[in-house]
C-alpha cells in the first residue's frame, strides 16, 4: 500500500474530479465572504439575464443565482456527507455484527436490511419527509435511512471472509473479546470496499438531496442546488440559466464523485495495487 498515494493521483480522472470537489470545498467554506448577501434577498429585476452586475443573471423573484449557487453549495454537500456518514456508520456496525456472529443474528439483521432493500429508496424518503415534515435534519435522517443498506451488504461480505483467517482465529486464541476484534482485526480489513462504496454513496445523497429539494421537500428557508432547478422550471424557456446552471453543478459533482471512486477502487484493488 506504499503506491497508494502516487497510484491514485496519477491518475488524470482523479485529478480532475479531486480538482472540482477542492474548489467546491473552498466555495462551500468561503460561502459568507463569495457572496454576503442573503441567496433569498431580492436585489434585482425577476429574470435579468446574466450580466456584470449580476454574472449568473436573476431567478423569478430577482434574486441572485450566482448567490445561491454559492450558498446551495454548502448546502447540498454538507447535507449529502453527514447522510453518507451516519449511513456507512450504522450500515458498518448491522454488516459488522452480522458477518461476524453469523447464525441467527445474520438471518435477523439480513432480513431487517432486506426490507428496506424492498421498499423503493426514493418513494421511501418522500414518504419519511412527508411524515417528519421537511428540515435539514430530517432530510439528513431520511437520506441516510435509505442509503445504509448496501454499506451493510458490502461489510458483511468482506467480514465473512476476514473473520476465518489465521489472525482472527490467533486473536480469538489470545482471548481477546469480539468488540476487540472486530474493530482492531476485522475492520481495518474490510477499509478498502467500504471506502469506494462510501465514497459513491456521496453522489447518491446528492442526487437525492436535490431531488426532494425540487419536490419541495426540502429543508425550507435553505438554498440548495435542487431548490434552484424546482423554482426555475416552471421560467425554462424564458430563463434556461434557472435550471441549467445547477442542473450543471450536480452534474459535475457526482461525476466527480464517481471518477474519485472508480480511481480509489483501481488502486484499492488488490489484483491491481501493490501489496
Amino acid at each position: 500500500m506504499k503506491t497508494f498515494w502516487p497510484r491514485f493521483l496519477s491518475n488524470p480522472r482523479v485529478f480532475l474530479g479531486l480538482v472540482w470537489l477542492g474548489l467546491l470545498l473552498i466555495v462551500a467554506i468561503t460561502a459568507n465572504q463569495l457572496a454576503p448577501i442573503d441567496p433569498f434577498a431580492i436585489v434585482g429585476r425577476p429574470m435579468a439575464a446574466p450580466s456584470p452586475e449580476f454574472w449568473l443573471g436573476t431567478d423569478s423573484l430577482g434574486r441572485d443565482v450566482m448567490a445561491g449557487l454559492i450558498h446551495g453549495t454548502r448546502a447540498t454537500i454538507l447535507i449529502a456527507v453527514v447522510a453518507t456518514l451516519i449511513a456507512v456508520g450504522f450500515g458498518t456496525f448491522v454488516g459488522a455484527v452480522a458477518g461476524y456472529y453469523g447464525g441467527l443474528i445474520d438471518d435477523i439483521l439480513m432480513r431487517f436490511t432486506e426490507f428496506f432493500q424492498t421498499i423503493p429508496s426514493f418513494l421511501f424518503a418522500i414518504v419519511l419527509i412527508a411524515v417528519l415534515t421537511p428540515s435539514a435534519l430530517n432530510l439528513i435522517i431520511a437520506i441516510a435511512t435509505v442509503s445504509w443498506p448496501p454499506i451493510a451488504r458490502v461489510v458483511r461480505g468482506e467480514v465473512l471472509t476476514v473473520k476465518s483467517r489465521e489472525f482472527v482465529q490467533a486473536a480469538v486464541l489470545a482471548g481477546q473479546g469480539d468488540a476487540a476484534i472486530l474493530l482492531k482485526q476485522v475492520l481495518p480489513n474490510t477499509l478498502s470496499p467500504l471506502i469506494v462504496t462510501g465514497s459513491l454513496l456521496i453522489a447518491t445523497a446528492i442526487l437525492v438531496e436535490s431531488a426532494l429539494s425540487f419536490l419541495g421537500l426540502g429543508a425550507p428557508n435553505v438554498m440548495s442546488w435542487g431548490f434552484m432547478i424546482g423554482a426555475g422550471r416552471s421560467f425554462l424557456r424564458q430563463a434556461w440559466w434557472l435550471v441549467t446552471i445547477p442542473g450543471v453543478a450536480i452534474l459535475l459533482t457526482v461525476l466527480a464523485i464517481n471518477l474519485i471512486g472508480e480511481g480509489l477502487n483501481d488502486t484499492l484493488n488488490p489484483r491491481l495495487s501493490d501489496l
